[in-house]
């Protein structure tokens, strides 16, 4: 352990295979607990040199009534869903909200998290950067007991709440959807591999194909940072490949519509020649021609319920233990897919 090391009730708690809960109760000397339990852990904090965090004591005492929350971007219909789903919560519950965007950067979003601590929020709630591959600043958070919860893009190597939607469910059915169309070719459009979205979004892509027999080796999987340059030159090489896929599933209602652009500047029928599919159900997606399939998401939702259990946290209705909430997705069948319908006409 390094020198000047402030031992935790994290280390505690996993040093004797209980929970971080259970552990805080305990040096509370809650009366819930059996006296033999309280016992072990006290012995246990008192062999680890266990200095109670008076600080953080009084910072939950004296709280500031603030919420720190860091998106991607706010220009998003769906960050900005999720914003609302927070301000509106918290404000009912006595709270206000700190906004910060990440802008898509690693850097930006590590400066998000030292803004808002230095700023003494009461807790964070964060959605990941597509460049976050590396969690140390988060891990720092959970290391020195500063309540967050994270929501829509994820990291499980933290174990600290999350809430997500079913991604893996909600890309099944946008490519079962495909493959009822008649659609054999069917091609994912992913967002960095190491975004948890990008992951869960393939799994659902690759069960649908095998519930075809289609097997993990004919899937066609194309790649982008998600920037409009890069979607559109992914699409162009997919173009030049010598066998063009006849639908794409994109894992996203942007790079969903930065595909359409370039197909139909190409002069290619949707979907009599591509058929096509996203995931968000943005408000363009509803007036774009034609009309986008997309997986709709309940952003406002994740937001109330990622606020309400943060909130419940710091008033201890709820323990500090990690919790997945999985909200629904639901398919919305638009023009860009319908093979069969336009075949018939």
């Amino acid at each position: 352990m390094k020198k000047g090391h402030q031992v935790t009730m994290k280390e505690i708690a996993k040093k004797l295979g209980v929970s971080v809960s259970t552990v805080s109760r305990a040096l509370k000397d809650s009366p819930e607990l059996h006296k033999d339990t309280k016992l072990r852990i006290v012995e246990m904090a008192k062999s680890m040199n266990y200095q109670y965090n008076l600080l953080a004591q009084s910072l939950r005492i004296s709280r500031s009534k603030v919420l720190g929350v860091i998106v991607p971007e706010l220009t998003s219909h769906f960050f900005s869903s999720n914003i609302s789903g927070i301000q509106d919560t918290a404000y009912k519950r006595g709270y206000n909200i700190m906004i910060c965007q990440s802008n898509e950067s690693y850097e930006q979003e590590k400066a998000n998290v030292r803004t808002l601590v230095s700023s003494q929020v009461d807790g964070l709630l964060i959605s990941l950067s597509r460049e976050t591959k590396s969690y140390e600043h988060i891990q720092e958070l959970y290391d020195r007991e500063i309540p967050f919860i994270m929501f829509d893009r994820v990291t499980e190597e933290i174990p600290v709440s999350r809430v997500t939607v079913d991604d893996a469910h909600g890309a099944y059915l946008a490519v079962q959807h495909l493959l009822h169309q008649g659609c054999k070719k069917i091609a994912y459009f992913s967002g960095p591999e190491d975004l948890y979205i990008s992951k869960k979004r393939k799994e659902g892509y690759l069960e649908a194909l095998a519930e075809y027999g289609i097997s993990e080796k004919e899937s066609r999987v194309y790649v982008t940072d998600l920037t409009p340059e890069m979607n559109r030159q992914v699409t162009l090489d997919m173009l030049a490949s010598e066998d063009i896929p006849d639908a794409i599933f994109a894992m996203i209602d942007p790079l969903a519509l930065d595909v359409m652009l370039v197909l139909k500047e190409k002069g290619i029928k949707i979907p009599e020649q591509i058929a096509l599919a996203g995931f968000t159900n943005n408000p363009t997606s509803a007036v774009v021609e034609p009309s986008l399939t997309t997986v709709s998401q309940p952003g406002y939702e994740m937001g109330q319920l990622a606020a309400n259990h943060l909130l419940d946290q710091l008033d201890e209705i709820v323990s500090d233990d990690p919790q997945s909430f999985v909200l629904l997705t639901t398919l919305v069948v638009r023009n860009s897919s319908k093979k069969k319908i336009n075949s018939a006409s």
